[in-house]
């Protein structure tokens, strides 16, 4: 399994954020990899909720299902799936003066003959790590504007 995890801080307080992130749709604008991300069901975002994702990482196109599997006002877990590869996205957010801390962690679990890609994938998914922590902040920061 590859784990990456980052803990950085943004303007916009947890009631903000949380729901923002929970509607992984958003993706598309905080997520360097996704390329496409669109809902599968309707309604109001809650667990159970799944999203089709088409994401490029170091030139290779993957898709993927979602599904937000927890959440809570301080928690947001959102699993993809697919034949070769399951992905855990776990962000905590807490308080952290008028603004809120983000712990993000992405643990990503190869299958089947893609495990020989782990060792590999490690180096690649810790440069995407701090692109997403770099692009995230950013989004998140302009929702407080």
């Amino acid at each position: 399994m590859t784990t990456v995890s980052r803990t950085f801080t943004v303007g916009p307080a947890p009631d903000v954020v949380v729901p923002y992130l929970a509607d992984f749709g958003h993706a598309e604008q905080w997520d360097p990899g996704t390329e496409r991300c669109t809902r599968n069901d309707g309604g109001p975002v809650r667990v159970g909720s799944s999203w089709h994702n088409t994401s490029k990482i170091a030139g290779i196109s993957t898709e993927l299902t979602y599904t937000l599997e927890q959440l809570s006002a301080d928690r947001i877990v959102l699993v993809g799936r697919n034949d070769t590869a399951t992905s855990t996205e776990t962000i905590d957010v807490v308080p952290d003066g008028s603004g809120s801390r983000l712990t993000y962690t992405n643990d990503l679990e190869f299958k089947g003959a893609a495990k020989l890609a782990a060792p590999l994938g490690k180096v690649v998914f810790e440069k995407l790590g701090n692109d997403t922590e770099r692009q995230l902040t950013d989004v998140l920061n302009g929702l407080g504007r």
